[in-house]
């Protein structure tokens, strides 16, 4: 059990509150991961804020114009703001983003895949799947660089097991050590999840790379285990180099064999700008399904909204489709904000190969998404975080103790070479 979760039941344990933690609650605790950190950063980081992956220009989110003019009256009547709405979703939006997944990944057109529900952000999409598709001791196979939140979902909330593989291999992505822990789960059913854009190293494969992964996947379905591929598609679409493989990993595999059955979560979150708006979307596919899987597979994932959250925000979901049908400004500002974000990812990349000779902090391959990280080696991650936050005011993420996440996403373009620089005086006053 998780010493944080630990010393949370010690407390409670005092109280009456304590004698009726089910095994799951006496799991549960708030981790001192991204949220946390960027928390505490929030009230330290008074020069630069590197934490949170949420695109800012000038201290305010990036955002479509046209949603901010709809605050005002007269654009929306009570009932596209005050109603319920539906269980899956508003129908209209669910078929705007079917349309759009389409567009963005054309190879998956005449595919049968389900129309996507709506859920509660990205993270409500991930865990449905644990919810309907892990049971108690079920391992959940990820790159040893994952979200802190898979952590919580799975094997807290879940009971789950987790086995990693390194995520790089000679700077690739490492198809083999994936395909290796795949292989080496036991039983016939094996679960994987895979973020791209990752979360954190903002690593997206080439297109090579991804034919081998892809490769990898059918090879362990042609061995007769059945796999299930969750793609978390959080950051989908924020591309900078030709190289990368531009459609996501559900269109290559959502029709491949019949013993892989893959989940797409994804979300306006980024795409679209709309962060606090939390509408998320999932949908399902498989070589072997047909219309009957997909109904049952939906009908399924309804109740497991209807259960927890009961439907989600009805406010968001009109505006989005009222910007999506009516809004004139909506391209123009989803390019713009993408041209921004290319322009401090190249800032970024020159200012950490200016240092690429240092032995204090070596940065992963990085090329798409809102985020780059450093291995600190053989040093503490929270070491430096912790000391850059109190002597430079700069607010980083650690990771496992041994990864620093920048999310340049959120720091000015101009204020970036300085950002690095400082990173690695701070690791040179500390461990050199």
């Amino acid at each position: 059990m998780n010493e944080l979760a630990k010393g949370l039941n010690e407390v409670l344990d005092t109280s009456i509150a304590g004698a009726f933690l089910s095994q799951v609650g006496r799991r549960m605790y708030f981790p001192k991961g991204i949220v946390a950190q960027s928390d505490e950063a929030k009230q330290k980081a008074d020069r630069y804020n590197a934490t949170v992956g949420l695109a800012t220009s000038k201290g305010q989110p990036m955002h479509l114009v046209d949603i901010m003019d709809f605050y005002k009256d007269g654009v929306f009547k009570p009932s596209d703001i005050f109603n319920y709405a539906p269980g899956g979703g508003d129908k209209t939006l669910r078929a705007i983003w079917k349309e759009e997944i389409l567009r963005k990944n054309p190879s998956l057109m005449g595919t049968l895949f389900s129309q996507p529900l709506v859920t509660a952000g990205l993270t409500h999409a991930i865990s449905l799947c644990a919810t309907l598709f892990f049971d108690e001791g079920d391992t959940l196979v990820l790159p040893d660089l994952f979200w802190d939140n898979y952590d919580l979902i799975f094997r807290e909330l879940r009971g789950c097991g987790i086995k990693t593989f390194r995520f790089f291999s000679e700077g690739r992505f490492n198809s083999t050590g994936m395909k290796d822990a795949l292989m080496s789960c036991e039983g016939d059913t094996v679960r994987i999840l895979l973020n791209f854009p990752n979360n954190p190293t903002g690593y997206t494969p080439s297109e090579n790379e991804m034919n081998e992964l892809v490769s990898a996947l059918v090879a362990v379905a042609d061995s007769g285990k059945k796999i299930l591929v969750i793609c978390d598609d959080a950051y989908y679409g924020l591309f900078f180099e030709e190289d990368i493989a531009k459609e996501s990993l559900f269109a290559r595999i959502a029709h491949i064999h019949d013993n892989i059955f893959a989940v797409k979560g994804d979300a306006a979150t980024k795409e679209d700008m709309v962060w606090g708006f939390r509408i998320g979307f999932i949908s399902y596919a498989s070589k072997g399904f047909n219309e009957e899987h997909i109904d049952a597979l939906v009908k399924k994932t309804l109740g497991a909204i209807r259960c927890t959250v009961s439907n989600c925000d009805r406010p968001g979901q009109s505006m989005l489709v009222k910007a999506y049908t009516d809004g004139k400004n909506v391209e123009k500002d989803k390019a713009a904000t993408s041209r921004e974000m290319e322009m401090r990812y190249r800032t970024i990349r020159k200012a950490v190969k200016k240092w690429e000779s240092s032995s204090l902090l070596r940065a992963y391959p990085f090329n798409s998404g809102y985020f780059m990280a450093f291995d600190t080696a053989e040093h503490s991650a929270e070491e430096l975080r912790v000391y850059l936050l109190d002597k430079y005011g700069i607010g980083t993420i650690n990771i496992m103790d041994r990864t620093l996440r920048l999310a340049y996403c959120s720091v000015e373009n101009e204020n970036l070479e300085d950002l690095v620089d400082t990173i690695f005086k701070a690791a040179g006053e500390i461990w050199s």
